[in-house]
């Protein structure tokens, strides 16, 4: 089951476009990252699912139906900056949020575990550090046991060790089964917590699809040789390349994702009387594919 589907949607602000024809599908029990420099639309189009905007042209499903409130109260969000009182402690600011969705509460406790503030659930907002207040805000998002959970930029402004804590939970949070849709600028975050990605430049996508097939298409190895002329002349003759690089000092080869062993590369070579001084792994940087993929477009 799709629990999202985008089709050829579409949004302007007057002449500005924010989304231009998007379509995709979020898969159910999946962590989708929306992933775009800043002005690319992500906000945009997490505001459309939650019927905060209306999209110009194009739709959408919920749950593979037409959208309606009860699907929304399947889906918990967090798309701004953390809004609690201040002065309020954890516990008396939950209640507020779960009197606002028209929820009893009783699960107030049991999220505050899982954000791991259950010890702190006395204390006053504004002595919480910037990672705190965000797991705060997700503890309200929380509440209800929602299906699935927007967050829009979770890790901004964070210290590191405040975003691994969101690391952390998102991906604890998605071993329970929820599924997680979330717009992020950083291509590092998407990398290790989302299995899923759609990429947005400037309103338009420019591919969607498991992590792993977009940004790992190729196995990266660096080798370098006394005799550089011979190594790279035995290396096109290699059985599996599929492409070849050189930089200074070295070669780096690509292979098929996975079908590389550095044995076999070791054997290859010595067998056709070089001798390898280098022979190391290398994954090509998320930054590069990222890059190559927007370049231009």
């Amino acid at each position: 089951m799709s629990v999202v589907s985008l089709r050829q949607l579409s949004k302007n602000y007057g002449k500005i476009q924010a989304l231009q024809s998007v379509s995709f599908d979020v898969p159910q029990g999946s962590v989708y990252g929306i992933l775009g420099p800043n002005g690319s639309g992500k906000t945009t189009l997490l505001s459309i699912l939650m019927s905060i905007l209306k999209p110009a042209s194009g739709s959408y499903t919920l749950f593979d139906e037409e959208p309606h409130d009860a699907h929304r109260r399947r889906m918990g969000t967090l798309l701004e900056t953390p809004n609690f009182y201040h002065y309020l402690s954890a516990i008396q600011n939950l209640k507020i949020s779960a009197a606002i969705k028209g929820q009893r509460g009783t699960d107030i406790e049991k999220v505050l575990e899982t954000v791991n503030l259950l010890q702190r659930k006395n204390s006053a907002f504004s002595t919480y550090s910037l990672g705190m207040k965000q797991r705060l805000a997700i503890a309200s998002a929380l509440l209800g046991n929602p299906e699935v959970l927007i967050f829009d930029e979770p890790t901004n402004g964070l210290d590191p060790v405040g975003i691994a804590e969101i690391r952390s939970l998102i991906k604890g949070l998605a071993r329970q089964g929820k599924t997680i849709i979330m717009a992020s600028h950083l291509l590092d975050e998407v990398e290790k917590v989302c299995t899923h990605v759609a990429i947005l430049k400037q309103g338009n996508l420019i591919t969607s699809g498991p992590v792993d097939d977009i940004f790992v298409t190729h196995d990266w190895v660096q080798v370098a040789a006394a005799n550089m002329e011979a190594l790279r002349e035995k290396a096109r003759g290699m059985a599996g390349l599929q492409d070849m690089a050189e930089n200074e000092g070295y070669l780096e080869l690509g292979f098929a994702a996975g079908t590389s062993k550095l044995a076999d590369i070791n054997r290859y070579f010595f067998e056709n009387g070089i001798v390898l001084s280098q022979l190391q792994p290398k994954k090509k940087s998320l930054e590069n594919k990222f890059f190559e993929l927007t370049n231009g477009k």
